[in-house]
C-alpha cells in the first residue's frame, strides 16, 4: 500500500512538518515552515519527498522510478 504522508525535515533547522504527497505532481521546491529555507532535491533524487521526507514520493514507492 502507498503511503500519501511524508515528514520532511528540514535539513537546515530540524523543524519537521506531515505533508500530504501529490500522486500525479512531483514538489521539486518546498519552503520549510520552521526558518524559511527552500528545499530543493539532493542530487539523485526525483523530489524533495525523497531527499527530506519519511517516506519517498509515491512513483517511488511503487517501483516506478522518478515522478512524471
Amino acid at each position: 500500500m502507498i503511503e500519501l504522508t511524508s515528514v520532511l525535515t528540514c535539513p537546515v533547522c530540524g523543524h519537521a512538518t506531515a505533508e500530504e504527497m501529490p500522486t500525479d505532481a512531483c514538489i521539486y521546491f518546498y519552503d520549510c515552515k520552521g526558518c524559511g529555507a527552500i528545499l530543493k532535491p539532493e542530487s539523485g533524487d526525483c523530489c524533495v519527498f525523497c531527499s527530506y521526507g519519511s517516506v519517498p514520493c509515491p512513483p517511488i514507492q511503487a517501483g516506478d522510478g522518478c515522478c512524471g
